[in-house]
């Protein structure tokens, strides 16, 4: 991994320490000539804390909008927590939380106090979005409940972030991200066999949570400036979980029997001669080449192994080819052959190592911040509009009396611009030509808030994602869960484009539409004469958002990524897995990424609303990646501290694990606070271990973790899983069974909220779909208008209505395979 060329220019400062050279950035983007920050304007109140929501207002801040943290006079616990268990100094914050409220204002305001439910108000009455992550009804009981806002204020809108939602039977349950991951499933098909099965490690649930909580409130907003009304938008994080730590698998138990199998990936994060190298091989064709690569030509062609779960019932055997062949190179050797033949493949990225890596060097992706410490940029490049210059998070109550004094002196904008439903994008025309996961996961959000959604794929190369998981059979292109899941609510065109008159209809479609979306590699587009250039000038007024896995510069732009390859390079995989082997997440970054190219594009619908210019938008996959594991660079630069996974502990919470129950089912306990600690030790029938000095907190029974394992799997595998669970939650103590993703239905919670929505599809019949982890008070649930479309479904529709084909052009386009509704090679 090279370090890469110093970047030049102004705006940055090059500085050397302890042989990690760091570049200070004075701005993230070049604001010439004044140009605005999208949200400029967008007043936000977050009286959220610890990760979620404050992601959510750091990603609101970072592009303009006036974000007001309000914090009770203790202050939010982020300001004390480092991951490594630094001491910080008295009045000195944590880097994590100097990170996420960057350029924010503090106020101290004592909500439990007349005087402070009065001033609260006073500043609702000037603010566009509230952000609140206090336990189920808090607002209710402080008499701050959203009716009482809107008396003040009706366009407020009020975002909520709780575990479960606000409603619903398990409402109070308590929880921590741990055992939310048990409750959807995620936890039980990662592993190896004859090893416990092990967490997504990193807090990563509770970044993935803020980006839904931050598209959920600009979506709110934009809606209410429509109306005037404001609305509840009550994100659920068990929700959120469910699509971001799962790969569709209610989807896919639906049309498979018997569990989802426990395993990994094979091959993936495998040993080099000098460290750590992950591959990906989601298609045929990849492993086709992998086998070649590595010597092994006829492993490739054996039909036994093309299939990633065939694969696991032999991992003994590939673990050894592979790792008979990866031990005896370095990474830069194997990084080099897998790349002649795209393979997608990565270095194992960490703390240290990452900053370092040439592309993100080349990117300008790190900068420092006031104190030294690095910070990623944010995570997209706009063609037009700014970015806020970084400033300094706030001390607690800084801007207290600033602020509650210019409480009157703002008047809010309803402008009515748009009629129509409340739906935000309701009339906004989206041409679909992304595949996979990422890409389409956020059309398909696009559709649910209105747009109308038109993908567009061809008969010789469908979306992939219509043959990964797939159910054998005849049309198995119409029965894959993640291109199910992840294509609700669109219309459907196969065009070609590598033909002259596939391509001339791909433009026509181009020049009538508010926004193109692609997640190619960054060439692809470009070899067809579809890069910015082209689209702007059929249609100057749209919106060309580009979602390469590397972005559209720098030593990696050419290069194939996956999902596994993001988490490999960013450090999102070094914090998940066992000791002796890091294990991909799966997935998380192509939902979570989606929805981040979701926000940036509202961002660049509201420069285009004040300039009436469309522009290129890049959402490189990997940036995402890297503002969710952020906190690994920011503790090795602050601290010269390496976070590793340490399986299914947490520097949060202790105990907490997987413990095996009488009937061979697994349970996740987690044990976030001493109050906790209390209650199981009293449940656990060991009151004694309550009163032990060295286990009175977090950090005691950390260091007596082994100890408290072997106690705690002693009791559990004398009782019931369901009993262990029933007992510690009546008790306080966050736990739930290790459920295999396949029985997440039917369950109580998810249908009281109503998260699935029945549809009919051609194909697949009666189908239960997912829904996004939002309740809205206006909007409803259910949103998705349809199901996933059949391949081609829409061709006659579209080449008559909107592209003006007669019935002789149809079936010439058809004779030619310009057009069609089933894949050439099947």
């Amino acid at each position: 991994m090279s370090a890469g060329k110093r970047p030049t220019g102004a705006g940055s400062q090059f500085v050397e320490a302890a042989g990690l050279r760091v570049y200070f950035f004075l701005m993230t983007q070049a604001n010439d000539g004044g140009a605005q920050c999208p949200f400029e304007g967008l007043r936000v109140l977050d009286l959220s804390s610890e990760i979620a929501g404050p992601y959510a207002t750091k990603l609101l801040v970072d592009v303009g909008a006036d974000v007001i943290k309000i914090e009770s006079p203790a202050g939010d616990p982020l300001r004390r927590w480092t991951a490594s268990h630094q001491e910080l100094p008295a009045g000195q914050d944590g880097p994590l939380f100097d990170f996420l409220n960057a350029s924010k204002r503090s106020v101290v305001l004592d909500l439990e106090t007349e005087t402070g439910r009065k001033d609260f108000l006073a500043l609702a009455r000037t603010a566009d979005i509230v952000i609140e992550s206090f336990a189920p009804g808090a607002m209710d009981r402080l008499g701050l409940s959203h009716a009482t806002l809107q008396a003040e204020n009706p366009g407020l809108s009020l975002v909520s972030i709780t575990p479960f939602g606000q409603e619903g039977p398990w409402r109070d349950r308590p929880s921590t991200e741990f055992t939310l991951q048990a409750a959807v499933g995620s936890i039980d098909y990662r592993g190896l066999p004859g090893r416990k099965p092990v967490a997504t490690g990193g807090r990563l649930g509770e970044w993935t949570v803020g980006a839904f909580a931050a598209v959920g409130g600009l979506c709110a907003w934009l809606s209410s400036r429509k109306t005037g009304v404001g609305q509840v938008v009550d994100i659920s994080s068990f929700e959120a979980l469910i699509l971001c730590m799962t790969v569709y698998h209610d989807l896919n138990g639906q049309w498979n029997e018997g569990d989802l199998p426990r395993g990994i990936e094979l091959p993936s994060i495998e040993p080099a001669k000098d460290g750590w190298v992950g591959f990906c091989t989601i298609t045929g064709q990849q492993w086709v080449d992998f086998c070649a690569m590595i010597g092994q030509q006829e492993v490739g062609e054996d039909q036994r192994y093309l299939d990633g779960k065939q694969r696991m019932e032999h991992i003994d055997f590939i673990q050894k080819i592979v790792h008979d062949w990866t031990k005896e190179r370095t990474i830069e050797e194997i990084v080099e052959l897998a790349l002649l033949l795209r393979i997608p493949v990565a270095p194992i990225g960490d703390g240290r190592t990452v900053p370092e890596i040439d592309h993100f060097v080349a990117r300008e992706i790190y900068r420092a911040n006031e104190k030294g410490v690095l910070h990623p940029r944010p995570f997209f490049r706009l063609g037009e509009g700014a970015f806020r210059p970084p400033g300094p998070a706030p001390r607690l109550g800084e801007h207290t009396q600033a602020v509650l004094a210019e409480a009157d002196e703002r008047e809010l904008d309803f402008d009515e611009e748009s009629g129509g439903t409340p739906l935000p994008l309701d009339g906004l025309r989206v041409l679909d030509l992304t595949a996979f996961w990422a890409g389409p996961v956020a059309t398909a959000f696009l559709s649910d808030m209105g747009a109308d959604v038109l993908k567009v794929e061809s008969i010789h190369r469908p979306d992939g994602m219509r043959f990964a998981g797939a159910r054998p059979g005849a049309d198995l292109w119409e029965w894959s869960p993640v291109f199910h899941g992840a294509n609700t609510g669109k219309r459907d065109v196969t065009l070609q484009l590598d033909h002259p008159e596939g391509l001339a209809l791909v433009k026509e479609l181009i020049a009538k539409a508010d926004v193109v979306v692609e997640n190619f590699s960054a060439r692809v587009l470009e070899n067809f004469g579809l890069g910015w250039d082209a689209v702007k000038a059929l249609n100057p007024r749209a919106i060309f958002v580009r979602m390469p896995a590397f972005g559209l510069d720098g030593p990696w732009r050419d290069r194939a990524g996956f999902a596994m390859t993001i988490e490999q390079v960013s450090g999102l995989a070094w914090m998940t897995g066992y000791h002796d082997l890091p294990l991909v997440v799966r997935g998380v970054c192509d939902p979570v990424g989606g929805m981040h190219a979701v926000f940036a594009l509202l961002a660049a619908l509201e420069v285009r609303r004040r300039t009436g210019r469309g522009q290129l938008l890049e959402v490189p996959l990997v940036e995402v990646a890297l503002n969710l594991a952020a906190e690994q660079v920011i503790e090795y630069s602050a601290f010269g501290a390496l976070l590793a996974r340490d399986e299914n502990r947490s520097p949060a919470a202790a105990p907490q694990g997987v413990y095996s129950c009488r009937e061979g089912r697994n349970v996740a306990i987690s044990v976030a606070n001493d109050e906790q600690w209390r209650a199981l030790c009293s449940v656990m029938g060991t009151p004694e271990m309550a009163d032990d000095f060295e286990l009175a907190n977090v950090a005691g029974r950390r260091e007596h973790h082994d100890r408290l394992d072997d106690l705690i799997e002693a009791w559990t595998a004398r009782a019931s899983c369901d009993d262990v669970v029933e007992r510690l939650l009546e008790a306080g103590v966050p736990a739930s069974s290790v459920i295999n993703a396949h029985r997440l239905h039917p369950n109580t919670q998810l249908e009281a909220r109503q998260f699935f929505q029945t549809m009919q599809h051609a194909f697949t019949g009666e189908t239960r779909y997912p829904g996004f982890p939002m309740s809205w008070s206006i909007f409803g649930k259910r949103l998705h208008r349809a199901p996933a479309p059949t391949l081609g479904q829409d061709n006659e529709a579209v080449l008559r209505e909107e592209l003006g084909l007669g019935d002789e052009e149809i079936e010439a386009l058809r004779e030619k395979k310009v057009v069609g509704n089933r894949p050439s090679f099947m």
